[in-house]
C-alpha cells in the first residue's frame, strides 16, 4: 500500500496579486497626424505645473500603496517613452515625467483566474539550512486577464521531519524586464532580468515575444549538471501565440537574468518536454509526447535542438487509456530514473502515476504503477478545469519524493511519498 502524505498547505488563485505593466498604445502616426502616444505626451506637456502636480498626486493616492517603488516604475517607463519619441527630458519636470510614465502603465492581476502546474527544484541558496532541511524554489503557472499565462515563483523549506513551509510572499510583485523598447514584440531568443531589489517570490515572467504572446505555460524546472560540473537551472515550457505552440527553454545560473530560448527540431512542435538533469551516455535526453498519446525518449547533441524520439511508453491501464505524458523531468535515484507520469482516463479525468527507467539505458522500463498515486477526488475535483491533478516536477528530499501538483487548474497542493513505498507498488 502506498504511504502518501498530503500537506495541509494549499495555494489558490489570488486577484489581489497585481503588477504594474507597460500599457502599449499605438506609437506610429498615420500620415501627418500625430500618433496616440505623441498626442498623449503632448497633453501632459501642455499642463500647467499645478495641474500636473494635482494629477500625479491623484494617481499616487490610488496606486502608490499597492505597488513597490511606484515612482521609480513610472520614471523607468517615461525613459522608454522618451527614447521612443526622442523627447528632451532635461526640459521636462520630474512631475510631468512621472505622469507621462503613469499614462503608459497599467495594473495587471497575473493570478486572478488560476494558479496551477508547479515544478520544484532545490534552491540555489542553501545557506543556513539545518541538517536534513532543504530550501526549494518552485515555478508556477499563473493565469490572469485574457487567460494569459505567466511564470511565477515561490520559495519554501522542507524540514528533516517532512514539514513544509513557504517563505512569505512579498506585498509587491514585479515583472521581469528586457530593458528594451516597446516598438515591436521581439522574435527569437530574449533575456529578461529580475528587478535588482525584488525577491524571487515577488518576480513574474510575462510573455515577451510574438511566439509567447498568449502565454508561457507549464514550466518544468530542472537543476542541470553540465559535463564540467557546473550547474544551470533549465526550464522547458510551452510558448503559445493563440494558435500555435512552440517548446522553449528558460536558462539561468543565478535567477537574476533569464534567457528564454526557442527550441528547434520536430519534437519542439509539441508541449510537455521533460529534460534529464544530466547527460546520459554522452547525450542530452528528454521525455516528450510527440504524437499526443504516447511517451517518447528523445536524444540530442545540443540542449535546444530536438528531433524524433523512440517510443517509450503507451497507455496500458484504464486510468491512462486516453493518453499519457510526463509530470516533470526524470529524477535520479539509486535504482534508476524515477519519472512521474500523468494519465487521462474516462470523463477526461487526470491522474498521476510513476515509472522507473534504467539508469544507464533509459529506454528500458523497469517498472510502472498500475494504479494512480494521485487522482482527482472529492474536493480536488472542482475548479477551473475539473477532474485534473497535474505536476510539472517533483524533487527528491532524503528518502521521500516531494510532489507539488495542480488541482483542477485552480490551486496547488503538496504531497510527499517515501520513494521505497512508491517502488514497491510498481
Amino acid at each position: 500500500m502506498l504511504d502518501l502524505f498530503n500537506h495541509e498547505l494549499r495555494l489558490h488563485a489570488d486577484p489581489s496579486r497585481v503588477v504594474v505593466r507597460p500599457f502599449h498604445i499605438a506609437w506610429q502616426s498615420n500620415g501627418s497626424a500625430p500618433s496616440r502616444t505623441e498626442r498623449l505626451v503632448r497633453e501632459v506637456l501642455d499642463m500647467s505645473p499645478g495641474e500636473a502636480r494635482a494629477q500625479l498626486r491623484a494617481v499616487l493616492k490610488d496606486f502608490e500603496a499597492r505597488h513597490w517603488q511606484t515612482r521609480r516604475v513610472f520614471m523607468t517607463r517615461y525613459d522608454e517613452i522618451e527614447a521612443l519619441l526622442s523627447l528632451d527630458g532635461a526640459h521636462i519636470s520630474d512631475e510631468k515625467r512621472q505622469l507621462i510614465g503613469a499614462y503608459f502603465c497599467h495594473e495587471y492581476s497575473y493570478a486572478a483566474a488560476a494558479l496551477m502546474n508547479p515544478s520544484a527544484v532545490p534552491h540555489y541558496d542553501q545557506t543556513g539550512m539545518p541538517e536534513g532541511s532543504l530550501r526549494i524554489l518552485m515555478s508556477l503557472r499563473a493565469v490572469g486577464e485574457g487567460h494569459i499565462s505567466s511564470v511565477a515563483f515561490r520559495e519554501g523549506i522542507i524540514t528533516a521531519d517532512n514539514e513544509f513551509t513557504l517563505a512569505p510572499e512579498p506585498p509587491f510583485a514585479t515583472a521581469a524586464d528586457t530593458h528594451g523598447d516597446e516598438q515591436a514584440m521581439p522574435e527569437g531568443e530574449v533575456t529578461v532580468f529580475r528587478h535588482r531589489d525584488s525577491t524571487l517570490s515577488g518576480t513574474v515572467i510575462f510573455p515577451i515575444t510574438k511566439a509567447q504572446s498568449n502565454g508561457l505555460e507549464d514550466m518544468r524546472l530542472v537543476n542541470f549538471t553540465h559535463d564540467d560540473g557546473s550547474v544551470e537551472w533549465l526550464g522547458t515550457y510551452t510558448a503559445y501565440n493563440g494558435s500555435v505552440i512552440q517548446s522553449e527553454m528558460l536558462r539561468t545560473r543565478d535567477f537574476r537574468s533569464f534567457d528564454l530560448v526557442p527550441m528547434t527540431g520536430s519534437a519542439a512542435r509539441n508541449k510537455g518536454m521533460g529534460l534529464f538533469p544530466r547527460k546520459v551516455g554522452g547525450e542530452y535526453m528528454m521525455i516528450g509526447r510527440q504524437d499526443g498519446e504516447n511517451l517518447f525518449l528523445i536524444k540530442s547533441n545540443t540542449l535546444t535542438d530536438w528531433g524524433e524520439g523512440e517510443l517509450l511508453l503507451k497507455p496500458q491501464y484504464p486510468w491512462e487509456f486516453v493518453q499519457i505524458g510526463n509530470c516533470g523531468p526524470p529524477i535520479e535515484i539509486a535504482e534508476g530514473w524515477l519519472l512521474l507520469t500523468h494519465g487521462v482516463g474516462a470523463m477526461r479525468k487526470y491522474s498521476i502515476g510513476a515509472v522507473l527507467l534504467d539508469k544507464d539505458d533509459p529506454s528500458m522500463v523497469i517498472g510502472r504503477t498500475s494504479r494512480p498515486i494521485l487522482a482527482a477526488a472529492d474536493q480536488d475535483r472542482e475548479g477551473y478545469v475539473p477532474n485534473v491533478v497535474y505536476s510539472c516536477g517533483a524533487l527528491k528530499h532524503g528518502e521521500n519524493l516531494f510532489i507539488p501538483y495542480g488541482v483542477a487548474d485552480s490551486s496547488v497542493a503538496f504531497a510527499s511519498v517515501p520513494i521505497q513505498s512508491l517502488l514497491e507498488v510498481m
